[in-house]
């Protein structure tokens, strides 16, 4: 069953659709539903799991949360059209030329028309006062209706790509058609999953205990100071900088006068950056050292940030699904992939709780293995840590020699000790490191790459064409660099856009799988963070060992959805604690 839901005068409307996207012949004509009722008919209908259908899951599922409603299932028809848009296995698709003309119109990677994002928001009082009226699009139901008939048959045709299509790196190039299409529709699904789940935790929250964080500061930083004013700490570091660096005046804060002050006492540096000032014995670079550690948490996550951040024990940020154009997540606000490890002991279960933080260990170099179908280096792997075989295999046991060979590799540090390395890593591993030389050579000369599950680089870019009309040995060179940068951007694309793909399969999985441990009274268990490639659950104490089995057990079923039965390991690393700087 497929529940369209759009913006409607008197409320919402509602439309039942067939699985391409027609009106159900048993129930064709669409149905207005008044704001007071919408969750309850929401509720009503959720029984009979239907898939939902909507514009943007943000802005229908918060409000539905907030009523008590929580949904299996749903299709963002604006995260699906992006990726349908530009994917290469719809790129022969009526779908994407239409997209593509909207880029020729000077309307640069926008969804197509009735996938406009809505205007932004007035600006809130506060950050947790009633958000204003949602200010949905006005694209009405049989536009979205359209839309989604055209993504559907974008997704049928995706198994007429040739199977030696140019420019899909991303082990795909040798799949069956049929393949191709389910693999999309596989990363379709699992991008709207990740929809729901960023508004659940945003919904719910990460636990987080005030007084705690605030102890933390005023470890750190002193008490806390009276507002514009600088804590004890600071202000104690810039009396000893003033003297040191023989500047009365100076204000650590300001980066031209801190270069000025640093320079008239002979350190000369070309910035302030932590690698670089190590370089200097002058006594005056520790205390700044630790200036800048202090001044770095106090902007970031000091006072302020408490208050405006943290209410009720909970930090609610945004998420932004696929805000990486890997599929990366981002975030919208509070910093919430980059909770600093200073202030971790505040992240703080419930009474009755624990904390279940996974992560996936070293999950790129396990996909570029995957990828690549490299099976001596999914030898190296088996039962260890992936370093460690590879050292055992080709660098003399030396660990730390193997990472940044590895590393180089995936990432394209083909200088430095990352390109002396790189020739004996080819000749142990030639499988791995012709994938991603190949993605990079790709990369280099414009094409496309794309992930295991059909998400694609985005194209040159507009510097990257110019660069091809060079007429001079000066601009030729600068053509090749930029092609070099390039290169090293879809060298790692290919591998962390694979990645995304597992991840986000992980959460889909693991939020069915918690979602059923509830169902069934087992646990009230809760996804509250994610990270690339962590998550934190918050469960009971009760609870531990169900919810421990579900994380494993979702990220064995990612690597199978992904990449079937294949003698490669994807071990996830799973910490019980009850604040997560007892994680790691």
């Amino acid at each position: 069953m497929y529940l369209l839901l759009a913006a409607h005068a008197d409320g919402t409307a509602l439309q039942e659709l067939t699985a391409d996207g027609l009106p159900a012949p048993s129930n064709p004509q669409p149905r207005v539903v008044s704001a007071g009722d919408l969750a309850g008919v929401v509720r009503g209908l959720e029984k009979r799991r239907p898939r939902w259908i909507w514009h943007r899951t943000q802005d229908w599922y918060p409000s539905l949360l907030r009523a008590g409603v929580e949904l299996e299932r749903c299709y963002d028809l604006t995260l699906c059209g992006s990726i349908l848009a530009h994917s290469e296995f719809t790129a022969h698709t009526g779908y994407a030329r239409a997209a593509e003309k909207l880029t020729q119109d000077d309307e640069l990677h926008q969804p197509p028309r009735a996938l406009q994002p809505p205007p932004p928001p007035p600006e809130q009082g506060a950050l947790f006062d009633a958000p204003a009226r949602d200010q949905r699009p006005g694209q009405s139901l049989e536009e979205l209706r359209a839309e989604y008939a055209a993504q559907q048959d974008a997704l049928r045709q995706a198994g007429a790509v040739p199977a030696t299509a140019p420019g899909t790196t991303g082990g795909s190039a040798d799949a069956p058609d049929a393949n191709r299409r389910q693999r999309l529709q596989l990363l379709l699904a699992a991008e709207s999953a990740g929809a729901m789940i960023a508004a659940e935790m945003q919904h719910t929250g990460v636990p987080w205990r005030e007084e705690l964080h605030e102890q933390i500061l005023a470890d750190c930083l002193g008490p806390r100071p009276a507002p514009g004013q600088r804590p004890a700490k600071l202000e104690a570091l810039t009396a000893e900088l003033r003297q040191l660096l023989r500047s009365p005046a100076l204000n650590p804060d300001s980066p031209q006068e801190l270069m000025r002050a640093l320079h008239r006492n002979g350190i000369e540096v070309k910035t302030t950056r932590q690698w670089e000032l190590k370089e200097s014995s002058h006594p005056a670079i520790e205390p700044l050292l630790a200036y800048k550690k202090l001044a770095r948490l106090h902007a970031a996550n000091g006072w302020v940030w408490l208050d405006a951040w943290v209410k009720n024990g909970r930090f609610q940020p945004e998420y932004v699904v696929g805000g990486v154009v890997s599929g990366r997540w981002a975030s919208r606000g509070g910093g919430a992939l980059q909770i600093p490890r200073q202030i971790r002991g505040a992240v703080h279960a419930d009474p009755g709780h624990k904390l279940i933080v996974a992560d996936a260990s070293q999950l790129e170099p396990r996909v570029l293995v995957a990828l690549a179908q490299d099976s001596k280096m999914a030898e190296a792997a088996r039962d260890k840590d992936l370093y460690a075989g590879i050292a055992a295999q080709g660098f003399g046991g030396d660990r730390a020699k193997a990472k940044v060979a590895l590393l180089g590799a995936i990432y394209g540090a083909t200088t430095g000790e990352s390109g002396r390395l790189m020739p004996q890593l080819a000749r142990t591993y030639p499988r791995a490191v012709g994938f991603v030389e190949q993605a990079a050579r790709d990369g280099e000369a414009g094409r496309t790459v794309t992930s295991r599950l059909g998400r694609s680089s985005p194209p040159p870019s507009d510097r990257w064409l110019r660069s091809q009309h060079s007429t001079t040995a000066e601009e030729q060179r600068r053509a090749d660099s930029i092609a070099r940068s390039r290169g090293r951007f879809t060298r790692n694309f290919v591998v962390q856009g694979s990645a995304a793909d597992w991840a986000a399969c992980w959460l889909a999985e693991l939020r069915r799988r918690l979602r059923d441990l509830r169902s069934d009274g087992t646990a009230a268990a809760e996804l509250v963070f994610f990270l690339h490639d962590e998550v934190m659950v918050h469960c009971p104490d009760g609870a531990v060992e169900d919810c421990m089995r579900a994380i494993e057990d979702s990220a064995a079923a990612a690597k199978e959805l992904l990449f079937g039965r294949i003698p490669v390991e994807f071990p996830v690393s799973v910490a019980v604690v009850d604040s997560y700087d007892k994680a790691k």
